[in-house]
């Protein structure tokens, strides 16, 4: 673990050096601050009368109680922060697997005593952990800006965050694997957006199954898209968990559970490949 620690290291290192991934994280908090500013939430005895944004009137009327009537906008920003740092995550990070294997720098790297296993391990824990850096990090501002406007404290909004983390997993564990057979950032960000839409439609597998016709396509849909990750199901549980809903734990568990699976396999055919290499 030592070698692979120092691979995640080495790797954020080499992230903190790139200008354009400073840029995004100042521009997470331009939005958070602005956030902040352009939202006013009238609160009296923990009941919220009013609230605006950049000014105008949103909502206002009858007296709710603050953690009540802000469900609609917790939720909101589970989600937003799910899909949204999902995407984010796709396309910022499609280039790290490639840049492994740039021609000098992977000599350099198996010229170390270190095994391709634990290389491959490194950089994948390395960009999870980048990943889930800016998570955490947009999800506690949000708590952090309702906390101040509105005095509620809703740290199961950052948790609901996690979610996002687990279902990258299995995102990059496939862009990683593309990457180990073709060195092209885009393809492998290709390759993140695909299984993000199939897992979009994974999530709806029980309400599309209804649109074929029983026989052929039907069985095979059924089949195929039960081996992508169900990712609008993780992040409607994100969104209802943010809001103090209940979770269904073997359900979650369940789901985990194939995540993991989906993940361990594309490393496990990734690491195939790039013990068969020759560099």
């Amino acid at each position: 673990m030592r070698m692979v620690l120092a691979v995640m290291i080495d790797l954020w290192i080499d992230a903190a050096s790139r200008r354009w991934l400073l840029a995004l994280f100042a521009g997470v908090s331009l939005l958070l601050v602005g956030l902040g500013f352009s939202l006013e939430l009238e609160v009296v005895d923990g009941a919220l009368a009013a609230t605006k944004l950049f000014g105008d009137v949103v909502s206002s009327g009858v007296l709710q109680a603050a953690d009540v009537a802000l469900r609609p906008l917790v939720k909101g920003v589970s989600y937003v922060v799910f899909y949204g740092w999902l995407l984010f995550g796709i396309f910022v990070t499609a280039d790290f697997g490639p840049s492994l294997l740039q021609p000098g720098r992977i000599e350099h790297l198996l010229s170390l005593p270190v095994r391709r296993a634990e290389l491959l391990l490194g950089t994948y824990l390395g960009v999870l952990g980048i990943a889930s850096a800016f998570a955490f990090y947009a999800t506690g501002g949000a708590v952090l800006i309702l906390y101040v406007k509105a005095g509620l404290f809703l740290p199961r909004l950052v948790a609901a965050s996690g979610l996002a983390v687990v279902v990258f997993m299995a995102i990059y564990s496939a862009m990683l694997c593309t990457a180990l057979f073709v060195r092209s950032a885009a393809l492998s960000a290709l390759v993140g957006a695909g299984l993000f839409i199939l897992g979009l439609i994974a999530g709806e597998r029980s309400h599309l199954l209804p649109m074929f016709s029983a026989g052929f396509s039907r069985s095979a849909f059924d089949l195929i898209i039960r081996f992508f990750p169900p990712i609008s199901r993780f992040g409607d549980l994100g969104a209802d968990y943010a809001v103090a809903s209940g979770i269904d734990a073997p359900y979650l568990a369940v789901h985990l559970l194939g995540v993991l699976l989906f993940a361990v396999a594309s490393l496990g055919i990734g690491l195939v490949r790039f013990e068969g290499r020759d560099f």
